[in-house]
């Protein structure tokens, strides 16, 4: 039974996620393959440390069914010799007909070259099914491709009021453990994740991925200090040669932080140049987890891609209780930051709200 282009490339799509945390900094990519009846012949996902490629597993399990038939691809093909040889010429060689891929790749290298070798040995290219889907899949890998900086999220959770902490700084927990499991998600599919000194002192946090899903690199911590504020004897510092962490600071001489593997470097102030030397490392993605000082200077400063407020249906009040964002904050409603493409999804008692400031 032949199935739509569209029912195809949703698999494809489903079975790149299956490489979230274990792919970066490459792209997610996911491939089926049906015969020239239309019928599923082979598939396959990208996983880094498996080196093969989605189109190359996916083109094995077809084998001479492959022949004739239509590669459903959610990134365009490579056409270079990278880790892998070019998966361009693995689906010529395969006797493929046609080939749907829903966007192309922003890699320079491959970047719409990949298109062209498949149009120049005569095979068909579909374009743009279910390219919305695909692009957001791989938000990070693309944004990184195009600024050379990782893709920034900002995710918090607050009470109704928009408060996420009592006037004397209790603040756990705001959410309950669903919405908090689904932030523990978020921390799994992300290169690094990033607090400000506030949120490293007075919470004392460790900043780990806790899902106990394989990923292919340790989640990266991230504090803006520029006092070093940060106690030597906090979990971030004692477990930094379990898991990366770097501190932002003037202060780059500690002894007591580079003892225990804490990397500092200096700035912080520059959220451009912090975000620009992430880029550098090879981060495609950052979670930004607080406080509100840390939030509200990246939203002045127009850096956040992404943004997930979890929302309790809690009441904490008090005019010194601390709101969410901080920051200078526009001057106009019109100058406030609103959100796009909002998705709405409800986790136990609270409320998550996601979108992307327009």
């Amino acid at each position: 039974m032949s199935l739509p282009d569209e029912q195809i490339m949703r698999h494809a799509l489903e079975l790149a996620a299956r490489g979230v945390g274990l792919v970066s900094p490459s792209p997610l990519v996911g491939c089926v393959v049906t015969d020239a009846a239309g019928a599923v012949a082979g598939e396959g996902f990208y996983l880094w440390d498996a080196v093969e490629h989605a189109e190359a597993i996916a083109l094995s399990q077809a084998g001479e069914r492959a022949r004739g038939g239509t590669a459903y691809v959610s990134l365009e093909p490579h056409s270079h010799q990278s880790r892998t040889p070019p998966c361009t010429e693995a689906l010529i060689r395969a006797g493929i007909r046609r080939v749907v891929a829903p966007i192309e790749d922003p890699n320079p290298q491959v970047a719409g070259q990949g298109f062209v070798a498949l149009r120049e040995a005569g095979l068909e290219v579909v374009t743009g099914v279910l390219a919305r889907e695909a692009g957001q899949l791989n938000e990070a890998y693309i944004h990184h491709q195009r600024a050379n900086r990782p893709f920034v999220h900002l995710k918090l959770a607050c009470s109704l009021d928009g408060k996420i902490a009592t006037r004397t700084g209790d603040s756990q927990w705001i959410t309950g453990a669903a919405a908090r499991a689904r932030g523990q998600e978020l921390r799994h599919a992300y290169d690094a994740i990033l607090v400000g000194a506030g949120t490293a002192r007075s919470d004392n946090p460790s900043l780990t991925d806790r899902t106990g899903r394989a990923r292919r690199r340790p989640l990266a911590r991230i504090v803006l200090d520029e006092r070093l504020e940060t106690p030597p004897a906090s979990q971030l510092a004692r477990t930094a040669r379990e898991f990366p962490t770097l501190i932002f600071t003037a202060n780059t001489d500690a002894a007591d932080f580079t003892a225990q593997g804490v990397e500092l470097l200096r700035g912080g102030r520059d959220l451009v140049a912090v975000l620009d030397e992430l880029g550098r490392r090879g981060y495609n993605s950052l979670l930004i987890e607080g406080g509100a000082g840390v939030a509200g200077a990246f939203l002045d400063a127009g850096l956040i891609n992404k943004v997930s407020f979890f929302i309790a249906p809690l009441i904490i009040g008090g005019t010194d209780a601390p709101a969410a964002i901080g920051g200078a904050g526009p001057e106009r409603l019109t100058e406030a930051c609103r959100l796009s493409d909002v998705t709405i999804a409800q986790h136990g008692p609270d409320v998550e709200i996601t979108g992307y400031p327009a």
